[in-house]
C-alpha cells in the first residue's frame, strides 16, 4: 500500500488552476441541452469525454459528430472513451476503437477507463499508450484508474484519475505520498453524491490533495444501479462560477 499524506485544514495551494474534466454525459440525442452548455464561452473545462456506445460505436453518429464539432469550435479538448476492462481488453480491439475515434470524431486524446493500477499490468498499459501516441502524436492521455496506482503509471500518461467514487469516501480520503512529486495538473478526481452545501469543502480537498482537474456532481450511482456522470449536476452553474472565479480558502 502506498504511503498516504494529507495537508492540514487551513493550508492553501497557490498558483493552482482548477478545471472541469467531464467523464461524459448521456448521448447528445438524449441530453442535447447539456452538451450545448459545455460549449458556452468561459466554462472552465480541461476536457470532455465522448462515449458514443461503450466506445466510438460501429458507425459515425451524426449527433455525436455535431457535439464534438461544437466543442472543438469552442476550443474544448475532446477525449475518446476507451475501455481497458482492467487489463482484459484485447489490444487489437482497443486500437480499432482508437482509430474510429480519431477518424470519425477527430478526438484530441483518450480516457483509458477502467485502467488497471497494479505494477504487473504496467507494461501492457505502457504499450497501449505508446501505440496511441504513435497514431496521434499530440494525443492527451488520461488513465482512468479511479484510485492511486503504482507510481510508475505517472510516467506514461498526461493525467491519472486517482479518485473516482462517492462523497462519503472522498471527504475522508488521502493522497498517496508519491503524488507530491508531480504538479496538480497531472491528477483528476471524479466524485459523485456531493451535496451542494459541501461544494467548497470538496474543492478544498481537491486542492489539498493536489488534483487540478475535477468533476463533482450531486447525482449518485444509486447503489451501483446508475451512472452518476450521465447527467449534469443540479448545481452546474454554481460550480462553474466557483471554479471560474476561484474559491476563497
Amino acid at each position: 500500500m502506498p504511503h498516504l499524506t494529507s495537508t492540514p485544514a487551513g493550508a492553501t495551494s497557490t498558483g493552482l488552476r482548477t478545471a472541469l474534466g467531464v467523464p461524459g454525459f448521456a448521448h447528445p440525442l438524449v441530453a442535447p441541452a447539456q452538451w450545448a452548455a459545455l460549449a458556452r464561452p468561459g466554462t472552465p473545462l480541461d476536457w470532455v469525454v465522448l462515449n458514443v456506445a461503450a466506445g466510438p460505436g460501429t458507425r459515425p453518429d451524426p449527433h455525436c459528430l455535431e457535439a464534438a464539432g461544437r466543442l472543438r469550435g469552442a476550443g474544448v479538448r475532446v477525449l475518446g472513451h476507451l475501455d481497458l476492462a482492467y487489463g482484459a481488453r484485447a489490444f487489437g480491439d482497443l486500437l480499432s476503437d482508437a482509430h474510429r475515434h480519431l477518424d470519425w470524431y477527430r478526438v484530441d486524446g483518450f480516457l483509458l477507463d477502467r485502467c488497471p493500477a497494479e505494477r504487473t499490468a504496467l507494461p501492457d498499459v505502457r504499450r497501449a499508450v505508446t501505440t496511441l501516441r504513435a497514431i496521434s502524436d499530440s494525443a492527451h492521455i488520461v488513465l482512468g484508474h479511479g484510485s492511486h496506482p503504482h507510481p510508475g503509471y505517472a510516467e506514461n500518461a498526461d493525467q491519472l484519475v486517482t479518485f473516482r467514487g462517492p462523497w462519503s469516501g472522498y471527504r475522508w480520503s488521502q493522497a498517496a505520498e508519491w503524488t507530491a512529486d508531480y504538479p496538480p495538473d497531472r491528477f483528476c478526481h471524479f466524485v459523485h453524491g456531493v451535496p451542494r452545501g459541501h461544494l467548497d469543502e470538496a474543492l478544498r480537498i481537491a486542492r489539498w490533495q493536489g488534483a487540478a482537474t475535477i468533476y463533482f456532481t450531486d447525482r449518485t450511482d444509486r447503489g451501483g444501479r446508475a451512472d452518476p456522470w450521465e447527467t449534469m449536476p443540479g448545481y452546474w452553474d454554481d460550480i462553474v462560477s466557483r471554479i471560474g472565479t476561484g474559491v476563497s480558502e
